[in-house]
C-alpha cells in the first residue's frame, strides 16, 4: 500500500466483488449452506441482480447454483457471511441450475421475474 491509498475500516460498505466471492452463506437457523459463487449484474444500471450460490456437490461434481436475489442476502459481520432469512425447505425448492445451465442461460428478464417471485419480492429494477 503507498502513501495516496486510504486506509479504510473494517465496516466500510463498499466490497469488491472477488471478495464475495468464495463468501460463506447461512440459513436462519445460522446453518452453513453454500458460498458466493460469482454475482450477476445488469449491464446497464450496474445493479447487481443477484448473487449466484454454489450449494452441494463435491470438487465441482453435482454442484448447484441457486440465484438469490442481492437484497435478500444480509451481511452478518460475526459470521463474516452472508445470511438469507431462509430455511432449508425453501432453499432446497428453489430455482437451482447446473455450470453448464448457466453457461447457456445468459439470464433475462423473465427469468428475473421469475426468480425474484419465487422469493416473494419485487424485480429489482
Amino acid at each position: 500500500m503507498n502513501a495516496m491509498t486510504p486506509t479504510l475500516p473494517k465496516e466500510h460498505a463498499l466490497i469488491t466483488s472477488d471478495r464475495v466471492e468464495g463468501t460463506p452463506v447461512y440459513n436462519r437457523e445460522g446453518e452453513r449452506i453454500g458460498h458466493i459463487d460469482n454475482l450477476s449484474i445488469d449491464k446497464l444500471s450496474g445493479q447487481v441482480q443477484y448473487a449466484l450460490m454454489s450449494f452441494g456437490g463435491f470438487l465441482g461434481i453435482g454442484e448447484r447454483f441457486h440465484p438469490l436475489p442481492w437484497n435478500v442476502l444480509k451481511y452478518d459481520t460475526e459470521k463474516d457471511g452472508y445470511v438469507v432469512p431462509m430455511d432449508k425447505e425453501t432453499l432446497k425448492n428453489a430455482p437451482s441450475y447446473t455450470r453448464a445451465d448457466l453457461e447457456a442461460f445468459g439470464g433475462g428478464e423473465r427469468y428475473a421475474e421469475e426468480l425474484y417471485a419465487y422469493y416473494g419480492m419485487g424485480p429489482y429494477w
